[in-house]
């Protein structure tokens, strides 16, 4: 079973950046859509950005579009989201996963999720 791991979380002052990665171990993401997602204190997580398998398609969420940037590596079993310009309601825990398309990452359906990395975003 894959297992991934967030990090790369950290508190950044509002306009700034901050790059969040996601390793998996137990087996490869090379087959799948890779996403991240996040989920803010009282709120339901939510879809961020999306890549598909062969990288030939990203998504992103209205949000984030023009600030963020989704990549991964998949000989390196990795996927990292580059966050520029952030805003204090970006602040949240980032969660990555896998879906068998960015179509189905966007429903966040996903069934198992991992301790994610929080990013916070003062004013």
């Amino acid at each position: 079973q894959v297992h991934l791991v967030e990090s790369g979380g950290g508190l950044v002052q509002a306009g700034g950046s901050l790059r969040v990665s996601c390793a998996a171990s137990g087996g490869t993401i090379s087959p799948y859509a890779m996403g991240w997602f996040r989920q803010a204190p009282g709120k339901e997580r939510e879809f961020v950005a999306g890549i598909g398998w062969m990288s030939m398609l990203t998504d992103y969420s209205d949000s984030v579009k023009g600030r963020f940037s989704i990549s991964r590596d998949n000989a390196k079993n990795t996927v990292s989201l580059q966050m520029n310009s952030l805003k204090p309601e970006d602040t949240a825990v980032y969660f990555c996963n896998f879906d068998n398309n960015i179509a189905r990452l966007r429903t966040v359906a996903q069934d198992r999720w991992g301790q994610g990395t929080q990013v916070t975003v003062s004013s």
